[in-house]
């Protein structure tokens, strides 16, 4: 046990016992981690590596059902990660992006377009105007990381075989080459950098 600020005893964060903490919720769907505002308990050893691999203590978490478990109580403020639940919120270390996008289906094309994503959690996301695309190019390659956001600013970096066929199905409008998803235009690279 360790002491809080105030004097009061605390439990030192564990997987575990955010596990039995959110198994004891049983809600349907996605709990209502932007309501919940427990206290900060510390940072836990867990990490998000940028492939999409949980890890716990070095060690990489083997349980699709678990990994499901703590990425449905996933939130960020700012620019930091937590795993929260109605009595604890923990800092957790993700390397890039918490979530990796590793498939998508098109249907339409053009402007009727539309891309639903699949992460490799098992959510999944249209993107439009709620779900938005974005493209960040290293200023030293000049490499593009893309990412589509999933939920409650929490993204998905799209892995290099979807990123492919995403291009494949690009166009140019307005100056840029990009993607049509749900109404919406999103930029990937602008035209006059492309190769000839």
């Amino acid at each position: 046990m360790a002491k809080t600020m105030s004097g009061q005893k605390s439990v030192t964060p564990s997987a575990e016992s955010l596990a039995a903490s959110i198994a004891a919720t049983k809600t349907r769907g996605l709990p209502p981690v932007h309501l919940w505002n427990p206290p900060f308990c510390g940072d836990l050893d867990m990490r998000i590596a940028r492939d999409g691999t949980w890890f716990y203590e070095g060690t990489p978490i083997g349980r699709p059902g678990l990994v499901r478990l703590f990425a449905s109580i996933l939130k960020k403020e700012d620019d930091k990660f937590f795993l929260v639940t109605p009595v604890e919120k923990v800092g957790i270390t993700v390397d890039d992006a918490p979530f990796v996008a590793v498939d998508f289906e098109a249907t339409g094309s053009q402007r009727d377009q539309v891309l639903t994503f699949t992460t490799n959690i098992g959510d999944s996301a249209v993107a439009g105007p709620n779900h938005p695309l974005r493209v960040v190019r290293d200023p030293q390659t000049g490499e593009p990381a893309p990412y589509v956001l999933i939920r409650a600013g929490l993204e998905a970096l799209i892995d290099r075989k979807s990123f492919y066929r995403l291009v494949e199905l690009g166009c140019h409008h307005q100056d840029w080459f990009g993607v049509w998803s749900a109404g919406e235009f999103f930029q990937i690279i602008p035209s006059k950098d492309l190769p000839g």
